[in-house]
């Protein structure tokens, strides 16, 4: 069990993100005489997931001087869970986790990893779906199968509110991706919720039909690239380099159309998820990522909150209405955009980053 501290989570955030700030000076990138280790988590089978398997594949870890070691968890809260242990010092989440591993463990959300709001869904069984659709007030009393924390569960009360209910509405059935599918598909639940690949093993599997998707309930359901606050910290540069390699991955992926679905059905298979050819150009043409320009503008704040703040704040507001969180933190103390400037401000690594050369 993680056991958690007796000092206020926003102040230990709060100054350790300080502190991380203040080591984010270090402008130089030098050669490392040796690979430096890096511990980095992800969950399996994952559109934003592939660039850290396609970065092993080119070689591009070796290329930044890093020899990285991964860890894999089935769902963010397991993910979020470990931190505290140093199991992983960066990795790749959905938002909510990323939001919850920043207020208890002191993560800090350093990039965009994708936007899955098109893709992820509630989805109801083909046959129950008109009637649900002409009147949702149906559903009033019934289960809705997903788990809990999660960019799934983000999606259900944002569907849910669009089609006029409020989460309480319905019975929340908490279980893992795998059994929400495997319950759902047995004849349980009225509904579920799931991100991908999980929502399209879900309609092929239990022949569902999409109700609403985050994106038609006005949610931005993303996933981020995280850090330990104090890895942060110790080894700014190192975390810069992790970074520039997954947004090389990135720039990479969005020039090479046909070859990244080639290693999307390598590496899914890997996390125990086969999909059809339709789910995996869905995958890859309704999953927008972003390369650093763009990602510098989405955390930009030259005129206010950024992008990435506002979109996290509303997560957080929706946290915060389930009673996961006690309070809306502010994006400010957990959201950063040094790692993308250093990188940025870095000519070398600048290219790197972008696939130039």
């Amino acid at each position: 069990m993680v056991s958690r501290s007796t000092v206020p989570a926003r102040r230990v955030l709060a100054r350790t993100i300080l502190a991380a700030g203040m080591a984010l000076a270090a402008p130089a990138f030098a050669a490392p005489a040796a690979a430096e280790e890096v511990k980095i988590s992800y969950q399996p089978a994952l559109y934003w997931s592939l660039p850290f398997y396609i970065a092993t594949e080119k070689g591009w870890w070796k290329e930044m001087g890093l020899e990285p070691s991964f860890s894999t968890f089935p769902a963010g809260p397991q993910q979020i869970a470990a931190a505290p242990s140093k199991s992983w010092d960066i990795g790749g989440t959905g938002s909510p986790p990323a939001v919850l591993g920043a207020v208890r463990f002191n993560l800090v959300t350093i990039a965009l990893a994708d936007d899955q709001s098109d893709t992820a869904w509630v989805a109801a069984r083909a046959k129950d779906a008109d009637a649900i659709l002409k009147d949702p007030s149906i559903l009033k009393g019934k289960e809705i199968l997903l788990t809990t924390n999660s960019t799934g569960h983000y999606t259900a009360v944002a569907c849910l509110k669009k089609m006029g209910l409020g989460p309480n509405d319905v019975r929340v059935v908490n279980l893992g991706p795998a059994q929400t599918i495997a319950a759902y598909s047995s004849g349980n639940g009225a509904l579920a919720a799931a991100w991908p690949p999980f929502s399209y093993t879900l309609q092929e599997k239990a022949d569902t039909k999409t109700l609403c998707t985050g994106r038609d309930g006005g949610a931005a359901v993303t996933a981020a690239v995280v850090v330990r606050a104090d890895f942060a910290q110790e080894h700014p540069e190192t975390v810069a380099k992790v970074l520039a390699v997954y947004l090389r991955s990135i720039a990479w992926q969005k020039k090479h159309r046909a070859e990244t679905m080639a290693y999307m059905k390598k590496f899914y298979p890997e996390g125990g998820t086969t999909l059809s050819d339709h789910f995996i150009e869905m995958d890859y043409d309704k999953r927008p990522i972003y390369t650093l320009e763009e990602q510098l503008k989405l955390f930009d704040r030259s005129k206010g909150p950024s992008t990435m703040d506002q979109w996290h704040t509303d997560l957080a507001d929706y946290l915060r209405s389930t009673g996961t969180l006690q309070k809306t933190p502010e994006a400010k103390d957990y959201i950063t955009d040094k790692f993308l400037k250093m990188i940025a401000d870095d000519p070398k690594l600048r290219a790197f980053a972008m696939d130039q050369g």
